[in-house]
């Protein structure tokens, strides 16, 4: 635990100009962690460690470790923040949201229009958790354990 503490303090440097709320990107962490589970390339081809989404070029060791998985996750969601820190408060929430169904279903890139959940808060209005909690399907269905997710993922990071 100590290890993991000191680990957080390290990479909770300033980001681009903004500094990260220490303790919202520790839950941050620390929930999207405890959901992803662990992904071998065996078990999930093209996700390792917590999820990790393995780009074009990227290679990796056939077992990783957890310090190494760790650090992939502390640096995909620091760089999915920071496409979303302008939304202050929410950021850290549209984060988790956004490690598990990519970005470009919120910003409205790739294909996808620009989502209900972002326009919403871009008008000012901040009461989102029927929408956000809307983003619990698989293949058209309605997954309890997704639902789950983003009710702790509500709990832990928003920020009325």
């Amino acid at each position: 635990m100590f290890i993991f503490v000191c680990f957080i303090y390290v990479y909770g440097i300033p980001c681009q100009g903004q500094e990260l709320d220490k303790e919202l990107f520790r839950r941050l962490l620390f929930c999207t962690r405890y959901f992803e589970g662990w992904h071998t390339q065996s078990t999930t081809p093209g996700y390792i460690g917590y999820g990790h989404q393995i780009q074009t070029g990227e290679t990796f060791p056939i077992e990783l470790t957890r310090k190494q998985a760790e650090n992939l996750l502390v640096n995909d969601l620091r760089k999915i923040y920071r496409m979303f820190k302008s939304y202050g408060k929410d950021a850290y929430l549209l984060t988790a949201l956004a490690y598990q169904i990519g970005p470009s279903k919120l910003l409205g890139t790739n294909g996808y229009p620009k989502s209900l959940l972002l326009r919403k808060l871009e008008n000012g209005d901040r009461d989102i958790k029927t929408l956000y909690l809307r983003f619990c399907k698989w293949n058209g269905r309605a997954v309890k354990s997704i639902r789950v997710r983003r009710t702790v993922e509500m709990k832990l990071l928003y920020q009325p």
